[in-house]
């Protein structure tokens, strides 16, 4: 059975970091792109970053240079580092097996939120 469960999210003011941890079974992370996609109220998913089977990253602009994707395969674990969070950054946050480097997915976890806010 596959099983996607993301932690980590919260309360953040501007500025604060935090780090997204996805845990997967019922497959393997290594042999699939894997992706970050957040949702933030009354908008449309908004992909963010992948990293696909050979370790090749990317990043949605919009995030490039703040957020870090990042999986332990040992773990079978996929992880999302953010840094100097802006309140446009609160979303709800899922992580996925996608198709490529986008937010269309196979399997999805239910996501967890984050809050930027003063």
């Amino acid at each position: 059975q596959v099983q996607l469960v993301e932690s980590g999210g919260g309360l953040v003011q501007p500025g604060g970091s935090l780090r997204l941890s996805c845990a997967v079974s019922g497959f393997t992370t290594s042999n699939y792109y894997m992706s970050w996609v957040r949702q933030a109220p009354g908008k449309g998913p908004e992909w963010v970053s992948t990293i696909n089977p050979g370790g090749i990253i990317r990043y949605a602009d919009s995030v490039k240079g703040r957020f870090t994707i990042s999986r332990d395969n040992a773990k079978n674990t996929l992880y999302l580092h953010m840094n100097s969070l802006k309140p446009e950054d609160t979303a709800l946050y899922y992580c996925a097996q996608t198709v490529g480097y986008s937010g269309s997915y196979y399997f999805r976890g239910q996501g967890t939120q984050v809050t930027v806010s003063s």
